[in-house]
């Protein structure tokens, strides 16, 4: 079932103003650092150094973890590979996420494939192809060129964009080609076209992306992409940054003395 995207995404701004200089020197009490999930001096980063947790990728179920898997807290982040608010969280959002609350192991976030086109079928079983270590540079790939290789797929005529909504073996190996697809994978983690075409070519793993697509459908009423579900519980009217952050901070806050 096609969801087309609902809310576009739009960059979070947030701004510091400078303190103000004391005339005369004494000592200040401290101030509790603002809360800015951009900053890692902000009350989101903890104490101690951060620990390499956004290196930790793991297959889970239905996607990928990114992170501590014994977080007090799950992102689970419901993507479509040809939606543009999808490819404006992953600039936007995702690197935040990994600095502030990935890193240190304050949160994990699942990525799930939400399938809306043939295209997302050929894409999602790139970016899942081999080692799970890869999967975060795969997956930044696509979305981060997405404006690219899609504007390509509009462009292309209308008997070209049939076959590769087929999304059978050979539409898949069709547009992965056509559309570079492949080759922004082979790039981003040096793997070998065989390898990648061993991966395009599997009708199970096609067929298990349409499953999870239809079992979070039916679990978490997902109606648009990008969405998102915090501690296995969909968070409503939230479909980017702009809205995430807000529920983040909540979440995250110290607690009040």
């Amino acid at each position: 079932m096609i969801k087309p995207p609902l809310l576009a995404a739009a960059a979070l701004v947030l701004a510091a103003g400078p303190a103000a200089a004391q005339q005369t020197p004494r000592p200040q009490p401290a101030r509790p650092a603002a809360q800015d999930l951009a900053r890692r001096g902000s009350a989101f980063a903890p104490r101690e150094n951060p620990s390499s947790w956004a290196s930790t990728i793991r297959r889970s179920e239905r996607g990928h973890v990114i992170g501590n898997p014994d977080a007090p807290a799950t992102l689970t982040e419901f993507i479509s590979y040809t939606c543009p608010h999808c490819a404006a969280f992953a600039a936007r959002g995702e690197p935040p996420l990994e600095i502030v609350l990935i890193a240190p192991g304050k949160l994990s976030l699942e990525v799930r494939t939400q399938i809306h086109s043939g295209l997302d079928i050929t894409a999602a079983l790139l970016a899942g192809c081999g080692d799970p270590a890869g999967f975060k540079a795969r997956h930044q790939a696509l979305m981060l060129n997405q404006a690219v290789w899609l504007g390509k797929a509009r462009a292309a005529p209308a008997s070209q964009q049939a076959i590769w909504e087929r999304a059978d073996k050979a539409g898949r190996m069709n547009a992965a080609s056509a559309l570079g697809l492949a080759d922004l994978v082979a790039a981003a983690r040096g793997q070998s076209r065989a390898e990648l075409d061993a991966c395009l070519a599997n009708d199970a793993a096609a067929r298990r992306l349409i499953a999870i697509d239809e079992a979070d459908t039916a679990e978490f009423a997902v109606r648009g992409t990008p969405s998102f579900a915090l501690d296995g519980k969909l968070l409503a009217d939230v479909y980017g940054w702009e809205s995430l952050y807000p529920v983040l901070a909540a979440r995250f806050a110290p607690p009040a003395n």
